[in-house]
């Protein structure tokens, strides 16, 4: 190596991202994760064996995907590739296994391929890879903030163990912090000095990603005037650094599906004030309003049902008015819905009778509709006896009589338990009646 070598390879180190020079190397140094990385814990005991599978990582931003697929290749007798989703295509990937399969059989050699990002992947991408997967010639490391269950096909999760990364604790965020006040090659001869709460701030706002802490470090660090010796970092300067409390929300992914899930489960727990603020959460961060106002119809029905059958018109009363006022004026329809819907009485008896129905017509298969209640009009009908000795229950009291209208084998089972809520009672009330006269 050269001088002018040397001075790149110096120059290279120390223009990188703060976040990239402070990259753990071994497991000693990688903080998080113990749920998967402490002692006799299982991805500990594969890398500590080297007997990989593949697998894929997926977790919110900043947790360590990409650093804990580098610490495995060096810690294995393993060859390391590594691609992007977004940028590789079939071409690169067949490139990719002919090396793989010539360090197996030249050098017996494993070949792990990490993929970042392996969510954007599509169908003929996963495809190419299945079978150099299958037959071990490549291990499998995707990683990805999506839930793999929903991007990533079958074929492919069923040969992958999946490995929930979870958001860092604040405790975890404080200590890389220190690691790089410490240690960092550019930072580790300064004199840095945080006042009250500003590490806190830093660690809780960081939203449990380690690379967004590591960037306002180094900014707020290199654009603060040293003084007497010292660089002060005070709650301003992580401001003016670029830290805001954000929302973490990604609408393909995890925390998209756990919001959703949180608003409904609150409305569902008449809690006006929670449901509010996931309401807003979504809404904050950009989710398409139609969404919001669909999982309002659906909770009209499953979770009200006919304890309040004015909910559903009220539902589609507000999808129908979010397409002519569009955002931000629909926030408040969607308010307006949403108090409406957590404040309401509520059953969810419709929605537990058609699922024991469904039960039924899946496990029964055939079923033999009685005759009294089949067509009769079509050609030849009435000759198998079709709509013969049915009761036309308008021609009775009360504009009911009693008949069997289930399938012989299902004769006197019961679906539909009516609760006592609202106007459900009502109808269960009438039900009642009828059947007693």
């Amino acid at each position: 190596m050269d001088l002018f070598d040397l001075a790149y390879e110096n120059n290279k180190k120390t223009n990188r991202p703060l976040a990239d020079r402070m990259r753990p190397q071994t497991l000693s140094d990688y903080v998080g994760q113990e749920h998967l990385l402490e002692e006799g814990k299982p991805l500990r005991r594969m890398i500590q064996s080297d007997r990989l599978h593949s697998m894929i990582f997926y977790g919110p931003p900043g947790t360590g995907k990409t650093t804990l697929a580098h610490i495995i290749s060096e810690a294995t007798n393993s060859i390391f590739e590594s691609i992007s989703a977004v940028t590789t295509g079939i071409k690169d990937i067949r490139e990719i296994v002919k090396r793989a399969e010539d360090n197996l059989t030249f050098y017996n050699k494993r070949t792990i391929l990490f993929i970042d990002e392996i969510h954007r992947f599509n169908k003929g991408q996963q495809d190419a890879l299945l079978p150099f997967v299958e037959n071990g010639v490549i291990i499998l490391i995707g990683a990805t903030t999506e839930n793999p269950y929903f991007e990533v096909n079958s074929a492919l999760l069923s040969r992958s163990q999946i490995m929930r990364l979870n958001a860092l604790e604040e405790e975890d965020i404080k200590k890389i912090v220190i690691r790089a006040i410490h240690e960092d090659i550019l930072m580790k001869d300064k004199n840095i000095v945080f006042k009250d709460y500003v590490l806190d701030n830093l660690a809780r706002l960081s939203n449990g990603d380690a690379r967004m802490a590591l960037n306002i470090l180094e900014i707020a660090v290199f654009s603060t005037e040293e003084k007497d010796g010292k660089i002060i970092i005070d709650l301003e300067d992580l401001e003016n650094s670029g830290l805001s409390s954000g929302v973490l929300y990604d609408k393909d992914g995890d925390e998209h599906y756990d919001t959703i899930s949180a608003f409904i489960k609150s409305m569902r727990g008449s809690d006006v004030d929670a449901s509010l603020f996931y309401l807003a959460k979504m809404i904050e961060s950009g989710e398409d309003p139609k969404f919001i106002s669909r999982r309002l119809i659906i909770f009209a029905s499953e979770d009200i049902g006919n304890a309040n059958p004015l909910a559903l018109g009220i539902a589609v009363d507000c999808f129908n008015a979010i397409h002519i006022i569009g955002m931000p004026e629909a926030r408040i329809v969607l308010a307006q819905t949403t108090i409406y819907m957590a404040s309401s009485i509520k059953s969810n008896s419709a929605y537990k009778a058609i699922d024991l129905a469904l039960e039924d017509v899946r496990k029964i298969g055939n079923h033999n509709i009685p005759f009294w209640i089949r067509d009769s009009h079509y050609g030849g009908a009435k000759n198998f006896g079709h709509g013969e000795v049915y009761k036309y229950p308008h021609d009775y009291k009360n504009h009911y009589v009693k008949q069997d209208y289930l399938p012989e084998e299902l004769r006197g089972k019961k679906y539909y338990t009516s609760s006592d809520q609202g106007y459900e009672k009502r109808m269960r009330e009438f039900l009642d009646y009828l059947k007693e006269d």
